[in-house]
């Protein structure tokens, strides 16, 4: 069986678009992989199509083949936008290897470890901070600390076990905002410096949400890119007491990152921004996290399995970088159910209403955990007339 051609299909989704790759077969086999041009990639289809034209005529089962044969094509510019069209073509291709076998991609990872994958609800507030973003997800949105107590409340009583928030802030007048200058979203950047309110701020966030959503769910922060190490040292070591789940950090200096991580009790999570083993051997060797993250959009299912072996090597759990569609989720879920090493799946809840009919699959979540996967291959299609319904808005279209 020999890979023909591709496809791409963007489809809006509010406040981003979704991307998807459609791998065509001369046995008429279509595989399919979620990848994410509009944050950060802009050009990614294009990449996409011109390295399915260097391994067009190829074996689509031979996956490790096509793999190593586009990464040695684009060696001289590893990582990036390159990395993110490899790992979408390998996905299709893992994809196309399971419906050809009739067997579940988990099944080509190793098979099925758990039968069902606890996740956290992440975003949690983030999103519902924009009023019209909120309108969109069909909630109000967040105007004040009594809010933030509802939304645990909200996770809480829907049965999930753990959440995951960004920087919220109210300043002295009760005005609520996001801490996001790493992305050079509002003050602060570029010189990323910590303001002296900033922790403060974060523990009464922290601690309405808590009162909510009770004692049985984990709280985790999200720091993202917004500091530099003194100012992760600031912010962790003001909130070391809480009691979080965990501290999430991007942060490119591995020595730097296993030095906050020494400083504080709080589990530190990174590495939702790496490429490959390459980039994440240095984390490993330096104990820089305790939880390591994995986007499989961006690495590939088959390369994040060789990443979390190599975790394992070094005693640390692994979990999903997923905060994109459900063809995300599911090839997420897929490798998870497959994880020796696994931690915890990100999902994001708040959202459009019409995601859930993107893809003919949706997560099925009973008490906080979303049900092993179909088959065979991802055990989804696209809806092609969803799609065309939710033209892209901020990706060009074909």
């Amino acid at each position: 069986m020999r890979i023909t051609g591709c496809e791409i299909r963007h489809c809006n989704a509010g406040w981003r678009d979704f991307s998807f790759l459609k791998l065509t077969t001369d046995d008429g086999i279509t595989g399919l992989a979620e990848y994410n041009e509009c944050y950060g990639s802009p050009g990614l289809s294009t990449v996409i199509r011109r390295l399915v034209e260097r391994v067009t005529g190829m074996d689509a089962m031979a996956h490790e083949r096509v793999h190593q044969c586009l990464y040695a094509m684009t060696r001289q510019a590893p990582g990036g936008v390159n990395q993110q069209a490899i790992a979408t073509i390998e996905n299709a291709l893992l994809d196309i290897k399971g419906q050809a076998l009739n067997v579940p991609v988990y099944d080509l990872l190793g098979g099925a470890i758990r039968q069902e994958i606890p996740v956290y609800w992440s975003h949690c507030g983030t999103y519902l901070l924009d009023p019209e973003i909120a309108a969109q997800c069909g909630q109000e949105p967040i105007h004040s600390a009594d809010d933030l107590v509802a939304l645990g409340r909200r996770v809480r009583e829907a049965g999930y076990s753990g959440l995951k928030t960004n920087m919220i802030t109210f300043d002295e007048d009760g005005k609520v905002g996001r801490h996001m200058p790493g992305f050079a979203r509002g003050p602060g950047w570029p010189e990323l410096n910590t303001p002296h309110r900033l922790v403060g701020q974060l523990r009464d966030q922290l601690t309405a949400m808590a009162e909510g959503a009770g004692p049985d769910v984990g709280i985790r922060l999200d720091l993202n890119f917004n500091f530099k190490p003194e100012g992760y040292r600031q912010i962790t070591t003001g909130l070391d007491d809480l009691g979080l789940t965990w501290i999430e950090i991007d942060l490119y200096d591995p020595v730097a990152l296993a030095a906050i991580r020494e400083r504080v009790a709080t589990p530190i999570a990174s590495c939702e921004s790496l490429f490959g083993l390459r980039e994440f051997k240095p984390f490993f060797e330096n104990g820089a996290m305790d939880v390591a993250i994995i986007d499989i959009p961006w690495n590939g299912a088959w390369l994040g399995l060789k990443i979390a072996a190599m975790a394992e090597a070094y005693e640390i759990n692994c979990a999903p970088h997923n905060f994109y569609g459900h063809l995300s989720t599911l090839m997420s879920a897929h490798f998870c159910t497959a994880l020796p090493n696994f931690r915890v799946m990100e999902i994001d809840i708040d959202d459009v209403p019409w995601k859930d009919d993107i893809i003919t699959w949706k997560p099925e979540i009973k008490n906080g955990c979303v049900q092993i996967p179909p088959g065979p291959g991802w055990g989804a299609t696209l809806n092609e007339e969803v799609i065309a319904a939710h033209p892209p808005k901020f990706v060009k279209a074909d």
